[in-house]
């Protein structure tokens, strides 16, 4: 496995190192090609903060520290995909139960079946995750229409025969991490980065005990 996956299975999560990221779009292709997403699709995408902006003096390349200070971070490609909260605020609204979180694995699944096209997950999810590519302009909120919600599957049949998420997996820099939240709190504090996130996304993402991990 890649350095960025300390483990798979059960209990694990992905999180990004924003201050390793080079928004090379290695992952999206990764996705993209262990999946067939098609070309107009994507469960990842890197999204660009502040574009063209310097970091407050002292942060250059210390993205996570000067969010924690206040500060400016600067221009920052941040890797978004759906990161199987623990306390997942689509699961919460979904009409119904689409969206579940898997006994075993604690990953965040899809059950195709059920889906109405609400796009009531979309709303609630802070981080874009939701995907509706057969979407009808909008028109969900009043028929329904919006077509069958699509996202990152966190690679549940790679991880089931020991491989990493092809993201993860493929990263250049180790960007993408996976591994239990004490691991990957460890991996970030041994790298010297921040989490970039505040701490009402690290609480979504990984429930208040373990964001605790992350301070």
């Amino acid at each position: 496995m890649h350095d960025g996956v300390m483990s798979v299975g059960e209990g694990t999560r992905i999180f990004p190192d924003v201050e390793a990221c080079i928004d090379c779009g290695g992952c999206v292709v990764s996705c993209k090609r262990t999946w067939e997403v098609p070309h107009d699709e994507q469960r990842i995408s890197i999204s660009t903060m502040l574009e063209g902006q310097e970091a407050a003096s002292g942060f250059n390349t210390q993205s996570g520290e000067a969010m924690s200070q206040g500060e400016s971070p600067g221009e920052t490609a941040v890797p978004m995909q759906c990161y199987h909260c623990e306390n997942a605020p689509c699961v919460s609204v979904c009409p119904t139960d689409s969206l579940i979180k898997a006994d075993e694995s604690g990953f965040v699944d899809v059950r195709d079946d059920l889906c109405i096209g609400c796009q009531y997950c979309l709303s609630a999810c802070p981080f874009g995750a939701p995907q509706f590519p057969d979407s009808d302009e909008g028109m969900a909120s009043l028929v329904g229409n919006g077509g069958k919600m699509d996202k990152c599957t966190m690679c549940t049949e790679r991880q089931e025969v020991g491989k990493g998420p092809a993201c993860a997996e493929e990263c250049a820099t180790d960007a993408i991490l996976v591994g239990t939240p004490g691991e990957i709190a460890d991996e970030l504090d041994h790298r010297g980065s921040g989490t970039f996130f505040n701490d009402e996304a690290m609480n979504i993402i990984f429930g208040e005990e373990n964001a605790g991990e992350f301070e």
